[in-house]
C-alpha cells in the first residue's frame, strides 16, 4: 500500500500543491515553514515511506568511488579486502557505481601522496582508504573534507580525522583476545615468541601495533612470569633467509614451544616446522589465507583469527553507496568479529560469507 501513496494524494491530505510536497520529499528549499509542517504531519499520518532505490535508479547518475589499498601479493588478507570491493561494485551495477582500485607502497609516504594525488585529480564521490601514519593521511582527509567526499577508513581507525565510518577489527581487543587463546595451551611455559615482519624497524601496519599492545596487556595481567622474546623477520625476505633466521632461534631457544604472530605470515613458520619435521613447537596467527589454512589442516598452526576481509571490502562500498546515492545514515564504527578457528572448522569458514 505504501508504494500507492501518490505525491497528490499527499498534497490533498496536507492542504498544499504537489509542487510542494514535491519539494519536501527532496528537501529542496523555498517551503515555507508551516507547509513543511503540514506535509510532514500528512507523511506521518499516512505512514508514508518513500522508495529511495527507485528514485536512485531513477535519478539514472554514475558514481566513482576509489579505495586506496597497500599493495599486496596474491593469497594476502588484502585479496579478499579487494574481492569484497568488487563484489559491492557487481551487486550495484544498476546503479552506475564504478569502483576504481588505487595501490600504494607500503612504509612509503611518498607512494601515498602519489596515490591519494591521483585520487584528488579524479574527483570521486566517495573514497575508501587504508591510513598511513595519521600526520600523512590528515593531509589527504583534510582536502577531501574541503571538497566535501565522504570517506571511510578501512584496517586502522583514527576517528580524529572524523570518517564517515570505519570497517576493522578492535585491534586491542583482538590482540588481548588471542592471548587469551593462546594461553589454554600454553600456559605452563616459561617462554613464548612473537614473530613480526619488520621493514625500516617497524611492523606492518597500526593495526598490529595496536594488537600487540592488547597481547601484553593480557599477559602483563594474567602471566606476568612468562618471558615474550621476539623475532624480526625482513618483510620482503626469502624462504633461505627465514628459514637460517628460525633455525637460529629455534637452536638458542630450546624452550621455546608455542608462538605467535599478529600478521597473515604465520604460514612462513608453519611451513618451515612441517619442511623440518619439528613437532614440538606451535604457533598462532592472523588471517585465512589458503598457505595459513593447509598449515592449520596439517597441525603446524594451531589458531588462526579470521578478519572477514571481503565483508570489510564488501561494506565499505555498500556503505558508500547508502550514504551517497540513497542518501541513509549509516553506521559510524563497524567491528568486525573476531572469530576463532582451528583445523576442526577451518573448512566451513567462508571467506565469501557476508
Amino acid at each position: 500500500m505504501m508504494d500507492k501513496i501518490r505525491i497528490k494524494d499527499i498534497a490533498e491530505r496536507a492542504g498544499v500543491s504537489v509542487g510542494t510536497v514535491d519539494r519536501v520529499l527532496h528537501n529542496r528549499p523555498n517551503v515555507s515553514k508551516p507547509a513543511r509542517e503540514k506535509v510532514e504531519q500528512a507523511l506521518k499520518e499516512m505512514k508514508y515511506q518513500p522508495n529511495v532505490y527507485a528514485s536512485a535508479l531513477a535519478y539514472n547518475k554514475s558514481y566513482v568511488f576509489i579505495a586506496l589499498i597497500p599493495q599486496h601479493e596474491s593469497e594476502a588478507y588484502w585479496e579478499e579486502v579487494e574481492q569484497g570491493l568488487k563484489k559491492a561494485m557487481e551487486m550495484r551495477r544498476d546503479f552506475h557505481i564504478d569502483v576504481k582500485l588505487m595501490f600504494y607502497e607500503r612504509f612509503n609516504n611518498e607512494s601515498f601522496v602519489d596515490c591519494y594525488t591521483q585520487c584528488l585529480e579524479s574527483n570521486p564521490n566517495g573514497v575508501i582508504i587504508v591510513p598511513v601514519d595519521i600526520e600523512t593521511t590528515k593531509v589527504f582527509t583534510d582536502k577531501l573534507h574541503e571538497r566535501q567526499i565522504p570517506f571511510i577508513m578501512l584496517d586502522s581507525y583514527m576517528p580524529d580525522l572524523k570518517p564517515l565510518s570505519f570497517f576493522g577489527q578492535d585491534s586491542f581487543c583482538s590482540g588481548y583476545f588471542a592471548a587469551r587463546m593462546l594461553m589454554l595451551i600454553a600456559s605452563g611455559e616459561k617462554e613464548i615468541m612473537i614473530m613480526k615482519l619488520m621493514k625500516d624497524g617497524h611492523v606492518t601496519s597500526k593495526q598490529q601495533v595496536n594488537r600487540e599492545v592488547g597481547f601484553r596487556h593480557y599477559m602483563h595481567d594474567h602471566f606476568p612470569n612468562i618471558e615474550i622474546l621476539e623475532l624480526h623477520l625482513p618483510f620482503k625476505g626469502t624462504r633461505a633467509e627465514y628459514d637460517n633466521m628460525l633455525r637460529d632461534f629455534l637452536d638458542a631457544h630450546p624452550n621455546v614451544h608455542h608462538c605467535i604472530t599478529l600478521n597473515s605470515k604465520a604460514h612462513i613458520m608453519g611451513e618451515y616446522l612441517l619442511r623440518t619435521n619439528r613437532r614440538d613447537i606451535q604457533i598462532m596467527g592472523y588471517d585465512m589465507v589458503a598457505k595459513n589454512a593447509e598449515c592449520l589442516r596439517q597441525g603446524s598452526i594451531s589458531f588462526l583469527i579470521a578478519q572477514h576481509g571481503y565483508q570489510q571490502g564488501f561494506s565499505c562500498v555498500d556503505s558508500l553507496f547508502k550514504a551517497i546515492v540513497l542518501r541513509k545514515k549509516v553506521q559510524p564504527v563497524n567491528y568486525m568479529p573476531i572469530e576463532l578457528l582451528t583445523k576442526e572448522n577451518v573448512d566451513f569458514y567462508r571467506r565469501t560469507q557476508l
